[in-house]
């Protein structure tokens, strides 16, 4: 079971990053400021929970 929430880790991960990266272009698109460094935000903590994801799967070997 705890390998699977290293994956399930990484694959919200991944999920936050595209809705991150999703949000960064709106926010290009439509010159809001606040939307495209929330998009940036995002992409940072999708990429420290697949991160965190890794670890688990590692320390779960």
């Amino acid at each position: 079971m705890s390998e699977q929430n290293g994956h399930m880790d990484k694959a919200k991960g991944k999920t936050k990053q595209v809705k991150g990266q999703l949000k960064e272009k709106l926010g290009e698109a439509t010159d809001h400021e606040n939307l495209k460094a929330e998009g940036k935000k995002d992409q940072v903590k999708g990429k420290l929970q697949d991160k965190k994801g890794d670890v688990k799967n590692k320390l779960n070997q």
